[in-house]
């Protein structure tokens, strides 16, 4: 596909410990079939191994990649997320997490989606062992409400405006776990949100979505970030008690089921 050179990406990546995957997150961007300006924002959140060194080497290797470092002490993701938001300037934003890594056709494939449905502000995509009951390619509409009871959207597949950091800001860098969840409640409340059908990233080195290693592996504290999500929603008026109790009776249900499943592995 010929390049597109008024179409600016940025991509934040943040990275911990990440000398095994970087490089591969890394290529997939390069590798993307829709060519346009890439500002790729790395944030270091003090990683301890040699993560910081292959990345400068990367960059040295790929002059023709505006690929930017930024080195910082351990802060947490969400720390990391704000500092590329902050360093962001195109007029797209998108996240991809340093231990996953885009199919090459995922830009391309999210494009057609802004282009063709005008009403599109945030999309995010499947991913392995992730998806919806519905055909390949099916675009669906995420409103606040859905994601009380699932949350659809994993950071390395969302491709957002720059209206969106505008408006909602940033991620809560008090919050550790499930901090994206409430960073997509506050999206969703001002913004129209899509999940399209089909599996457009490599998720976390194959690995699941909980019960390995990694934050997600943190099954409790995990269950406790999304539960203070829902209480974010109830205390800013966004849901009644009833909804309220509902959803959080959901919620230890569904932690309950991810607790029988990894036991069973």
């Amino acid at each position: 596909m010929e390049k597109n050179s008024d179409l600016k990406i940025s991509v934040v990546i943040p990275m911990y410990n990440a000398s095994n995957t970087i490089e591969r997150a890394l290529d997939s961007i390069k590798g993307q079939t829709f060519r346009c300006n890439y500002q790729i924002i790395v944030v270091n959140d003090g990683s301890k191994d040699n993560s910081q060194e292959i990345v400068e080497k990367y960059i040295a290797d790929n002059p023709q990649l505006n690929i930017t470092l930024i080195n910082q002490l351990n802060g947490g993701v969400s720390k990391a997320r704000n500092t590329g938001l902050k360093h962001a300037s195109g007029n797209l934003i998108a996240f991809l997490d340093s231990d996953d890594a885009w199919k090459e056709e995922k830009i391309e494939e999210q494009l057609k989606i802004f282009k063709n449905h005008y009403n599109v502000d945030f999309l995010g995509t499947g991913f392995a062992g992730f998806g919806i009951k519905a055909k390949i390619g099916k675009l669906k509409k995420i409103s606040f409400e859905d994601l009380l009871f699932r949350n659809y959207f994993q950071p390395s597949t969302i491709l957002m405006k720059r209206e969106i950091v505008d408006k909602v800001g940033y991620f809560d860098e008090n919050q550790k776990y499930a901090e994206e969840g409430n960073y997509f409640f506050r999206v969703s409340k001002d913004f129209k949100c899509f999940f399209l059908n089909q599996e457009l990233i490599v998720f976390g080195d194959g690995k699941s979505g909980f019960g390995e290693s990694g934050l997600s592996a943190n099954l409790k504290e995990m269950e406790k970030g999304e539960l203070k999500n829902l209480k974010f929603a109830y205390e800013n008026k966004w849901i009644g008690f009833g909804l309220y109790f509902v959803t959080v009776c959901f919620s230890l249900l569904k932690y309950l089921r991810r607790i029988v499943i990894v036991k069973l592995r």
